[in-house]
């Protein structure tokens, strides 16, 4: 007999992102602009609250779907924030970060041959988890209409066959957040059908302008809507993995299982700096913004200057500029500039074909390495396709 895998797995590829991340490795002298992590620390009185639950012996297991502490703040979080009214007992989950949340949903909710749509171009992490469920991704291409969903073509990739609908505002690949009457129109829409609605709002915190909006705010979603949450982003919590589903009682105790085969329960160290961040650190998101927008006003300046068509994003730390005019595919527009220029950008293919034309730019990072990145950029542009632009300082 010999021996096989499963073919979903052997059928999963390294990301784009993390393909040119770990290229960096070859390029020492070149500027990262690759990957969504903010470069702010995580704040001391959580990294604190962490180290005294290490030192007072808090490292056994806790409850399956996280301590009850830890999810009452949740709880209360997103009553003071949005006005929701989740059940802590019944209602929440503490997960290995925002990832294992959609696992877990997932893998909740899916059976062999549903269909999931998913507004593309998007975040590259959807698809292998929807696949390795049996199911299939059916992308909306939002390319042609600012990268927001439109319900009349969303509408007409329904079939007796979707079972679930993802979003993911504001956006990772472009920044892009939806506004209350387009929220309302999608809802309206929505709620005709027999779907699952799962939200994965990791990026509500940094909302640039304007105030987020949650899908969990409609009553007509809210028993068959998962709210995909977590610190990672909010809080700079990227490797203390702590993420939060929120959802109807009557799945979520289905949810629950899966997701304790799947680790058993998050960090509980990790648990107690989450408690700190959500009670006596909700002002440290609204800091990072700060920066955040003076990074995207600057990054938008450079590259609308330069000639790029590029939206302006709304939230998250990412833009998403097209780069057709210049004749290449993303991939080898990203390989040049890593290579001649010392810029490390994602292509656009990374998040599905509808992001092909484009380049991932993250202002995750400090200003000063921004500007560099920009001028080394714009110093290639002029030498590579003569665009005779003066560098910006």
């Amino acid at each position: 007999m010999s021996l096989s895998i499963n073919a979903a797995a052997q059928g999963l590829v390294i990301p784009g992102i993390r393909q040119f991340s770990n290229q960096l490795v070859l390029y020492p002298n070149a500027i990262n602009l690759t990957i969504g992590q903010p470069d702010f620390p995580t704040p001391e009185a959580v990294k604190e609250a962490g180290i005294r639950a290490i030192a007072s012996n808090q490292t056994i297991y806790s409850h399956n779907a996280g301590l009850l502490e830890l999810r009452e703040a949740v709880r209360d979080f997103f009553a003071v924030s949005y006005g929701l009214d989740y059940n802590p007992e019944t209602e929440i989950i503490v997960t290995t970060g925002a990832s294992e949340a959609l696992d877990s949903v997932f893998r909740t909710i899916l059976e062999e041959g549903d269909e999931v749509i998913l507004p593309a171009p998007l975040y590259s992490g959807y698809e292998p988890i929807i696949t390795m469920c049996g199911a299939k991704p059916v992308y909306l291409d939002t390319s042609l209409t600012g990268f927001k969903p439109s319900p009349e073509k969303l509408e007409a990739l329904i079939t007796e066959k979707t079972k679930a609908i993802l979003f993911n505002y504001p956006s990772n690949p472009t920044g892009v957040a939806l506004n209350k009457e387009e929220m309302d129109e999608l809802v309206s829409l929505i709620a005709k059908y027999d779907l699952f609605i799962v939200s994965d709002e990791i990026y509500s915190e940094n909302t640039l302008e304007g105030e987020h909006h949650t899908f969990a705010s409609y009553a007509q979603l809210k028993e068959r809507l998962f709210l995909i949450h977590g610190l990672s982003k909010s809080h700079s919590m990227t490797g203390w993995r702590i993420g939060f589903v929120l959802g109807p009682a009557s799945i979520m105790e289905h949810v629950v299982k899966v997701h304790l085969y799947n680790g058993v329960c998050a960090s509980v160290p990790g648990q107690y700096a989450a408690i700190e961040a959500l009670t006596n650190n909700r002002h440290v998101p609204a800091q990072m913004n700060i920066a955040y927008r003076d990074r995207r006003d600057y990054v938008y300046r450079r590259l609308t200057l330069m000639g790029f068509d590029v939206v302006m994003p709304k939230g998250a730390f990412y833009i998403f500029p097209s780069i057709k005019q210049f004749g290449m595919p993303s991939m080898e527009f990203a390989t040049r500039l890593l290579r001649e220029a010392g810029v490390a950008v994602v292509p656009g293919s990374s998040f599905t074909e509808f992001g092909e034309g484009y380049i991932r730019i993250s202002f995750a990072y400090s200003m000063e390495l921004i500007k560099e990145a920009m001028n080394r950029l714009e110093g290639w542009l002029n030498q590579e396709f003569f665009v005779n632009k003066e560098v910006i300082s």
